[in-house]
């Protein structure tokens, strides 16, 4: 037993997460995009935040460079930081959910059962589990950083796909093939899922 936490008693806000969804006028959830380096992730995160935002929609988007400059930034990449940093993730997402906003995770991710462990930190229809799917030639091709390059000349060690594993999501909520599909259409189909799962609510005609 955690003794550390016994002292510990959450304090019962009286701002709830369904009186700020009757405020912002949609539903709070976690959108966590998956898939290889360069596969899109990111882009296709920030194209659906833009235009969430633009409809009106409380968003924030945890992209897993930039959480690595400040609340991950003392991990590196071993499969056991890699952990680390997706249960930091996971618990923050947490945090914006019930601040009533649609958070948009990018993080390669790359072990189900670290995924799973997300999952499990949220409400049934809060959690989505989106996968980019995009070959590693594709992924290559798409690397401005030359990191693969590097990967394969073993300059960089733990690289996932190359020297470390990935772990393809077995029934993902939504599979998005970024390999073949274009950006915009990509960002429709996001978005038709989420109206779909009731996070959000058809535009007036």
């Amino acid at each position: 037993m955690n003794t550390t936490n016994l002292h510990l008693v959450r304090h019962a806000a009286t701002v709830t997460r369904h009186r700020r969804a009757a405020l912002f006028g949609h539903r709070s959830a976690v959108l966590w995009f998956t898939g290889l380096s360069g596969a899109g992730k990111s882009t296709l995160a920030h194209a659906v935040e833009e235009s969430l935002h633009q409809r009106g929609s409380h968003t924030y988007v945890l992209d897993g460079d930039n959480v690595r400059h400040g609340l991950c930034s003392d991990l590196r990449f071993s499969l056991e930081d890699r952990s680390e940093n997706i249960r930091r993730i996971g618990e923050t997402a947490k945090l914006f959910v019930d601040a009533g906003c649609i958070v948009l995770t990018a993080f390669i991710s790359p072990l189900r059962i670290d995924r799973e462990q997300a999952r499990r930190l949220f409400e049934v229809g809060d959690f989505f589990e989106i996968y980019c799917r995009a070959s590693i030639e594709i992924c290559e091709q798409r690397d401005i950083k030359g990191l693969y390059q590097k990967a394969r000349r073993g300059e960089i060690k733990e690289f996932t796909g190359i020297s470390s594993p990935y772990e393809e999501p077995i029934q993902p909520d939504l599979i998005i093939d970024t390999g073949a599909e274009s950006l915009e259409d990509s960002v429709e189909r996001v978005l038709a899922f989420l109206l779909l799962r009731d996070v959000l609510k058809p535009s007036p005609s």
